[in-house]
C-alpha cells in the first residue's frame, strides 16, 4: 500500500502587484490636470447652480429680482425731470410743422433717455422740404425739433406734373395747379430741375422783360428758350447762354427790339443774331421792298 499523505498546512496566495486596466486608466486619467480641476471645481460648482436654479424656480426669485430692476429702472427712467410731453417745431410754415410732427412719429409721453433722438432726425429729413435738422430734449419736457426748410424758387412741369424746386434744383413740394404760386416763375423740359442754378441766373439776366417772362424750356438737356408773351421766342446758346442774353436785353434797351413785330431771336450762334419776322411784318417788308424798286405796290 502506498502512504496516505496528510495535507500539510494551505499557502498564502500571492497577489499581483500590477494594477488593473480600469484602475490603471482612472490613475492616468487623474494625473490630468484639467481633469482635476474639473472634478474639484466644476462639479461642485455645477451642483451649486443646479441647487440654486432649483430653488429659484420653486420661489420665483429669478422673477422677483427681474421685477425689483424693472421698477428701479421705470422710478429713474420715468423722472419727470427726464419725461418728454409736447413737440415744439419753431420757426417754420403751419402745414411743415404738422408734417414734420407726423415723420418725427413720437408717441407722448416718452422718456428722454428712451427716445433716439437720431432715429427722429433720420425720420424727418426724409422730408422734401427739409433741407437739414436739429432735434434736442429740453428740461421743460419739450422735444425742440428745429428744421432748415427749403425755399421754392421755380416752379418745374414735367411728364409727372408740378413740382416746387429750391435754387438748388432739389424737390421742395408737388402742386397740382400753376395758379397755387403764380409767384414763381416756371421752367419746363426734361432735364429742367438739373439746370436750375442756370435758369435763374437767365431770369435775372432777363429782369428788364421780366412782366413779360412765361417761362424757360429745357431743349435737349442742354440750352435754354426764353418765352415771352405775344408768342416771342428768344434761342439761347448751349454755352454762354446768360452773356448771350444779356446782348438781346443791351439791343432791347437800345433799340426795343422786343417790342418790334419779331417773333423769334436766336442768339445760338455768337456770330450773328437772326430774327424771325411775324406774318404781317413779312408783308409789310414785302410791301416796302416793291416800293422802293418802283413796282406796283
Amino acid at each position: 500500500m502506498l502512504p496516505v499523505r496528510t495535507p500539510g498546512p494551505r499557502l498564502p496566495v500571492r497577489r499581483d502587484p500590477a494594477p488593473s486596466r480600469l484602475r490603471y486608466r482612472l490613475n492616468r486619467l487623474w494625473l490630468r490636470q484639467g481633469f482635476r480641476r474639473l472634478v474639484n471645481f466644476g462639479v461642485p460648482m455645477l451642483a451649486g447652480l443646479a441647487a440654486a436654479w432649483t430653488l429659484s424656480s420653486e420661489l420665483d426669485l429669478r422673477g422677483r429680482t427681474l421685477a425689483v430692476v424693472e421698477e428701479a429702472r421705470a422710478a429713474i427712467v420715468y423722472r419727470p425731470q427726464f419725461v418728454i410731453t409736447s413737440v415744439v417745431v419753431p420757426d417754420v410754415s403751419r402745414d411743415l410743422a404738422e408734417a414734420i410732427r407726423v415723420a418725427a412719429f413720437v408717441q407722448l409721453p416718452v422718456s428722454s433717455l428712451e427716445l433716439d433722438v437720431n432715429a427722429v432726425r433720420d425720420r424727418v429729413e426724409q422730408l422734401d422740404a427739409v433741407e437739414r435738422v436739429r432735434v434736442r430734449a429740453l428740461a421743460s419736457g419739450v422735444l425742440e425739433i428745429r428744421a432748415a426748410e427749403r425755399v421754392p424758387l421755380v416752379v418745374w412741369r414735367s411728364d409727372a406734373g408740378l413740382e416746387l424746386l429750391d435754387a438748388g434744383g432739389v424737390r421742395v413740394a408737388e402742386i397740382d395747379s400753376r395758379r397755387r404760386r403764380p409767384d414763381l416763375p416756371l421752367i419746363a423740359g426734361d432735364g429742367a430741375d438739373r439746370a436750375v442754378p442756370e435758369a435763374l441766373a437767365l431770369l435775372a439776366e432777363a429782369r428788364p422783360v421780366g412782366a413779360r417772362i412765361r417761362g424757360l424750356v429745357r431743349q435737349g438737356e442742354r440750352r435754354w428758350d426764353l418765352i415771352l408773351d405775344r408768342g416771342q421766342l428768344v434761342k439761347l446758346p448751349a454755352q454762354g447762354a446768360v452773356d448771350a442774353l444779356g446782348t438781346v436785353m443791351a439791343l432791347e434797351a437800345r433799340d426795343d427790339l422786343l417790342k418790334r413785330d419779331v417773333s423769334v431771336v436766336d442768339v445760338r450762334d455768337p456770330r450773328r443774331l437772326m430774327l424771325r419776322l411775324n406774318e404781317p411784318a413779312i408783308d409789310e417788308l414785302e410791301r416796302l421792298r416793291k416800293t422802293a424798286a418802283g413796282e406796283d405796290a
